[in-house]
């Protein structure tokens, strides 16, 4: 089975270390690894790959730096160059970047399989260009690889039922992620941390394009700062964008950490703030709190289970939830919401049955 995998962004590379790891304790097996380039410094790309061990991709589009339509096209075009000359027997794309959306029409206009990892979440905010890159990355796929139950019911009600794919739940590779190298993060972070702190990120275009939304959580933080040190990994967009505006910061602002410093993050926070889709599943799969600095959420089950409140920009609501969370025993972080590390396994017995029936 040669199977053609698509990454870009740092969420995707922790997915594809997860099951490239599975993928290579199985025989016949071969990986043909694309980077499109989407992050391409050295602390949001290239340290992942050194750090957790993943195959070096063997190719990379080094496509970055310009806007949706030019960086979606550009991509698309690479691959599909790539599909010709390799003739992979499946496409697999994960969550919804431009990388994503490119890999899955460039196959499937070429009669490739898709088999999409991370299918069926939604936001239902059609202005986050993340969402429209997993709808239509949904419909266009073969195989629907879902994480969880809510994600295979908002398939049934757009009526996937009915469409010709398969739709399978498998529980999330992050936590597979997660639990292999919450083993190795200690001996090889670099942070010296002491516990205690909030750990936020901040990145997405609805906050850091909108001089009023960002003003309004980083005064916040600053009155959480002045009683818990908050810690921000900043972004190259954000810390840009705060320097456009004129805003000044005593937060603890560090660069862009690799995936085992994060990991000691979250282990040593007290709480978590962030606009990230990943980094809100994270900070469950380390018992921590998390404060979700959208207007929605994919992972609806971490808000009913009260393991995570989604509060936009609203500094007032912001400072509540963090007051809540401070006063609140960690004990609503047992439940098996993910598959527990048994992802990368599912998806992989998945694809050796499909692809031995096409």
């Amino acid at each position: 089975m040669r199977v053609m995998t698509i990454v870009g962004a740092r969420p995707q590379f922790v997915k594809a270390a997860a099951l490239s790891r599975e993928f290579a304790s199985r025989e016949g097996i071969e990986e043909i690894l694309v980077h499109t380039g989407q992050h391409f410094d050295a602390n949001m790309s290239e340290v992942f790959f050194t750090e957790m061990e993943i195959p070096r991709p063997k190719y990379n589009l080094d496509v970055h730096s310009l806007g949706h339509g030019a960086m979606t096209g550009r991509m698309l075009e690479g691959i599909e160059d790539l599909i010709e000359k390799e003739r992979p027997d499946v496409m697999l794309v994960y969550g919804d970047t431009n990388s994503t959306i490119a890999g899955a029409l460039a196959a499937t206009k070429l009669h490739v399989p898709v088999c999409h990892v991370e299918a069926g979440l939604r936001s239902f905010n059609m202005k986050m260009p993340e969402e429209v890159n997993r709808i239509l990355t949904d419909r266009i796929s073969d195989v629907l690889y879902c994480p969880t139950d809510a994600a295979i019911a908002n398939l049934s009600k757009e009526g996937f039922d009915g469409f010709d794919c398969e739709v399978v739940k498998v529980g999330d590779v992050m936590q597979d992620a997660a639990l292999f190298y919450a083993q190795k993060s200690k001996e090889r972070s670099t942070l010296k941390l002491e516990p205690g702190f909030v750990l936020c990120t901040l990145h997405r275009a609805e906050n850091t394009d909108d001089p009023a939304r960002l003003k309004s959580i980083v005064e916040a933080l600053e009155s959480i700062h002045e009683e818990s040190e908050v810690i921000l990994p900043l972004h190259p967009r954000t810390k840009k964008k705060l320097e456009d505006y004129g805003m000044n910061s005593s937060l603890n602002i560090i660069d862009p950490v690799g995936y085992f410093d994060m990991i000691e993050l979250l282990k040593k926070c007290k709480m978590v703030m962030t606009d990230s889709g990943g980094l809100q599943k994270e900070a469950f799969f380390f018992g921590k709190y998390c404060i979700t600095l959208r207007d929605q959420t994919e992972w609806v089950e971490l808000v009913e289970h009260g393991v995570n409140r989604v509060v936009g920009a609203d500094g007032d609501k912001i400072l509540n939830a963090y007051r809540k969370f401070s006063s609140r025993p960690s004990s609503k972080f047992e439940l098996n919401l993910y598959g527990q590390g048994s992802a990368s396994k599912n998806i992989t017995d998945h694809l050796l049955q499909f692809t031995s029936k096409h």
